[in-house]
């Protein structure tokens, strides 16, 4: 069979990406999907949020203080789980071995893949520019012989990076 070829796909900030594309008054500002007040945590935070050090799960009311001037959006579960199952849609254009990790976030063995294409890294990049132009979004990917390796991979330098280990070309 040869080197497995793994694809790791985590979509950038998802919540808060899909929030911002939905709606163009957030788009370059600090956004914290979470509902306000003391026993809320942070869902997801936006790349601007996070440089003032806003993180997911960190009580929301520490992201308030450490950023004031962000805008927080009450989570849509619904919303975020359509969106994810487009993301599914594409994913399975590719491979039928998904292996879904949360809503945002997937492996794909692309070891035999049903598009033909020559590697993974080519399989990968497909993938996100099909999520780019169909959703709008970007999803990072991470290709390697193993989870774990694609996983470090498709966090590398995030956001919107793609790695592969000349293993699995």
């Amino acid at each position: 069979m040869g080197v497995r070829k793994i694809v790791h796909i985590d979509m950038d900030a998802f919540y808060a990406s899909v929030e911002q594309r939905d709606d163009p008054r957030l788009r370059g500002k600090p956004v914290i999907v979470a509902w306000r007040g003391k026993r809320s945590v942070v869902c997801a935070a936006s790349y601007e949020a996070r440089r003032f050090g806003v993180r997911s799960a960190m009580a929301a009311i520490r992201a308030e203080r450490l950023c004031p001037d962000a805008t927080f959006v009450a989570p849509d579960f619904p919303r975020y789980r359509a969106v994810s199952r487009m993301a599914h849609e594409i994913f399975r254009r590719h491979t039928d071995l998904i292996e879904p990790l949360s809503l945002d976030e997937a492996y794909l063995d692309v070891t035999e893949n049903k598009t033909g294409l020559p590697t993974a890294t080519r399989v990968a990049r497909t993938i996100r520019e099909q999520i780019r132009q169909e959703l709008q979004l970007t999803a990072p990917a991470g290709v390697a012989p193993n989870k774990f390796l694609a996983k470090i991979a498709s966090d590398w330098r995030k956001p919107m990076v793609s790695l592969s280990s000349s293993l699995t070309r």
